[in-house]
Parts: C-alpha cells; structure tokens; sequence
C-alpha cells in the first residue's frame, strides 16, 4: 500500500475542532457586497440584505450561512490535512452543498463540527468531502453544509473512485428565468473580506502557480451571486422560502465577467439551474439545483 494510500484512510473521518463564528450585521451587510447585492440598490427589496435599517426589514442572504465553517479554509491555505501535504495552489472547490436548518439570524455566536466525510482517487487528483453541522448557542442546528475539494495532482493512490453524479441537469426547453449579472472587476478583493484568503484570489503570482494568467473569483462568490439569482426569480427575494442549494464548479471565473444564470423551476419546490459567463459563453456552474420550501 502506498503511503498517500494509507494516509488517506486514516483521514477519512477525521474530525477536526469545533469552529467558532461570531457575526454581526456588519459581516453580513459586507458578505452580500461580496456576492454583488444590492444589483439595485434603490430597490427596497433588495438594500433589505446590505442595510440594516431598511424599510422592508433586514435580513441575512440564505448562502450566508455558507460562511459558518469559513475558518476550514485555514487548514487548506497551511497545505496539510492529517499525513496529506499538499500545494494549496493546485486545490479547487469541487462541489458545494448548504442546507438551512432554521433562518439565518443577521447576528449570532455559531459553532461547527468539520469532519472528513470521504477522499477519492480520480485519477488527475484527489477529492475530499468535508461535511459540517452548524449550530447556534442553543445548541440547534443552523445550517449543514458538504464541501468537496478538488486536489490536482494527487490522484492515482488506488482509493476508491466514487460515482459521478448526473443530477440536476435541465430539462430540454427554454429556462423558466434567466438572470444576469456582472461582477466586478474587484470582487475576489471584496468578497475576500468575508474570510477566504487564498492568495488564489487576490495574487498574480500565486494564480501563476495555480495554472491561471490572473487570479479568480472565488467559487463561494459564484455560488453567492447564483443564489441570489434564484432567491429574486422563485423566493420573491424572502429567505424563509429557500431551503438547500447544491452546485458543482465546473470552471473558473475570472473577476469582471458576466455570470449568465438560466433556471428551470421542474417541481413546486425545486429549481434547476446552471451558469455560464458571457465573455467566454462556458459554463461555470452545472448540476445544480435550489430546494424551495414547500
């Protein structure tokens, strides 16, 4: 047995300690900055996310809550997980599920349990799923979220593959709703500010490393941005309407493109989507799906 091999196995299940966030209104006005809101900012429905006095009552984005276990992001940047070293350059987000248990408060102390769920071998690199329970001071859970990261260049450890998921892919006809949007030329700088630090995001040099000409966007900014898209086209912008959100990155996004969201709502409480930027007319987040309260 090779010795990545073995390391992998006894990472798997591996809980990390707890994570503590603490948040105020600040952060979460800061946070929907970083994923483009307000796109009007004259619209009352939705300053309601980035000013704490709006007259239609603040409240936090949904994806907020994505942030809970953001801490996790220090153990990936130090470029070592258990007996697994790694390049933090060469890690990509690969897949990201978030499940709201109860709404989102705009202030709270929250405390989250990482642990790794799974590692597979596919081959050109390794895939780690962490999941984490997020919970409030009273001890109830808050969120749940499952990240999957995406090593490249250590794969081909004889783990086990895993199954590649084909859900969530859109029906044959037009999309129900399409919403653009562009991001700005300095979003990464923006949305860095909400905890993610990967150089990635922010340096030309460290892009360089990682295989880019210029850093990108976050995959998390992405994912706020598609969010919001959906929460204005099928939630009428109330947060208590979304439940879950689960999409899988496909490509980067460089910061200034325009992110092309096309939405098909396929049950009362489900809407499929998928996202491409305009500038290179590819697809940047496939197998997606929102979970609508019923």
């Amino acid at each position: 047995m090779s010795d990545l091999k073995a390391n992998v196995e006894k990472v798997i299940g591996h809980e990390f300690p707890p994570i503590h966030f603490q948040y105020t209104e600040r952060d979460v006005c800061l946070y929907a900055l970083g994923i483009g809101a307000p796109a009007d900012w004259l619209d009352q429905d939705e300053l309601k996310f980035v000013y704490e006095l709006s007259q239609s009552g603040f409240k936090a984005l949904p994806t907020f809550a994505v942030l809970y276990p953001g801490k996790m992001i220090d153990v990936l940047v130090s470029g070592r997980i258990g007996d697994i070293q790694f390049n933090p350059m060469m890690l990509v987000h690969g897949e990201q599920y978030l499940e709201i248990k109860k709404p989102i408060p705009t202030a709270a102390k929250i405390t989250c349990y990482p642990k790794v769920a799974q590692v597979y071998d596919k081959g050109s690199g390794m895939l780690m799923v962490t999941n984490s329970s997020c919970k409030d001071e009273n001890g109830e859970e808050v969120a749940f979220t499952q990240s999957s990261m995406f090593i490249r260049g250590l794969g081909g450890f004889g783990g086990e593959r895993g199954t590649s998921s084909n859900e969530n892919v859109p029906p044959q006809r037009e999309p129900d709703a399409v919403h653009q949007q562009q991001t700005l030329p300095q979003q990464a700088l923006i949305y860095r500010l909400s905890g993610d630090i990967n150089p990635l995001h922010a340096d030309p040099s460290m892009a360089a490393i990682g295989g880019f000409d210029r850093p990108i966007l976050h995959g998390l900014c992405t994912f706020g941005f598609v969010g919001r898209a959906v929460l204005k086209n099928f939630c009428n912008n109330d947060p208590s309407r979304f439940k879950s959100i689960r999409v899988r990155f496909s490509k980067h996004v460089f910061p200034g493109e325009t992110l092309i969201t096309e939405m098909w709502k396929v049950t009362d409480t489900k809407v499929i989507f998928q996202c491409k930027v305009a500038e290179r007319n590819e697809y940047v987040l496939t197998h997606a799906a929102v979970e609508l309260s019923g």
